[in-house]
């Protein structure tokens, strides 16, 4: 049997404010409401009221959860006339998301 504090260990872990940032990340995914907004972003741009009729809620908290989603930098909007149309910021989030629903979906095998 080996013993672990023969070994020598090297502090990989990234600094501490890189952490933190990373969890605020997880506490963006971790809301029902918003997590509905980036699942109906996957595949399309969208304006907010197809936003609100994809993810079936309401259009005030719609436009509360996209600013914070903004603020976090995880989607991106520009406007054309009078309409913002959303998306995902970059390929980083999408996958975040797929990863999450395939391990889900693996977790019974």
């Amino acid at each position: 049997m080996e013993d672990c504090n023969k070994k020598k260990f090297v502090n990989k872990l990234p600094e501490r404010e890189l952490i933190l940032n990373a969890v605020e990340m997880y506490k963006i995914f971790a809301d029902e409401t918003r997590l509905r907004i980036l699942l109906a972003l996957l595949e399309n741009e969208l304006c907010v009221s197809k936003i609100v009729s994809i993810a079936g809620i309401s259009q005030s908290a719609v436009s509360h959860q996209l600013r914070l989603l903004k603020q976090m930098n995880i989607v991106k909007y520009r406007k054309k006339g009078k309409n913002v149309f959303y998306s995902l910021k970059d390929e980083h989030i999408e996958k975040i998301i797929n990863m999450v629903f395939e391990h889900l979906n693996e977790k019974g095998e």
